[in-house]
């Protein structure tokens, strides 16, 4: 049963950073893709960014580009979405998720386990 935990989401000012992590558990990950989503109210839930376990790949959507990194540590099992220059356009609850395949995909209906959600809120 692979399980997804996900900390780190919180209350900061525009131009602000946070750092959301996922602990992943329930077997071994190398053939799997990561990804951060994310969801704002009234919205559809949207692709944030995508790593491949083993190679390390990675996927952003062009508004996060240059802001975010996505990142895995193997030894912890986790992986990580730190977000710099936050705007309040940022703001939603961010979900990780976990897929048993590569390569990575910006859908998430190809995603097999999810975390609980974590809110992200940038003021102004």
């Amino acid at each position: 049963q692979v399980q997804l935990v996900e900390s780190g989401g919180g209350l900061v000012q525009a131009g602000g950073s946070l750092r959301l992590s996922c602990a992943a558990s329930g077997r071994a990950f190398r053939s799997y893709t990561m990804g951060w989503f994310r969801q704002a109210p009234g919205r559809e839930r949207e692709f944030v960014a995508a790593i491949t376990w083993s190679a390390g790949s990675t996927d952003y959507t062009d508004s996060v580009k240059g802001r975010f990194t996505i990142s895995r540590d193997s030894a912890k099992n986790t992986f990580y979405l730190q977000m710099n220059s936050l705007k309040p356009e940022d703001t939603a609850v961010y979900y990780c998720a976990a897929r048993a395949s590569s390569p990575a995909t910006r859908l998430w209906y190809t995603y097999d386990y999810w975390g609980q959600g974590t809110q992200v809120t940038v003021s102004t």
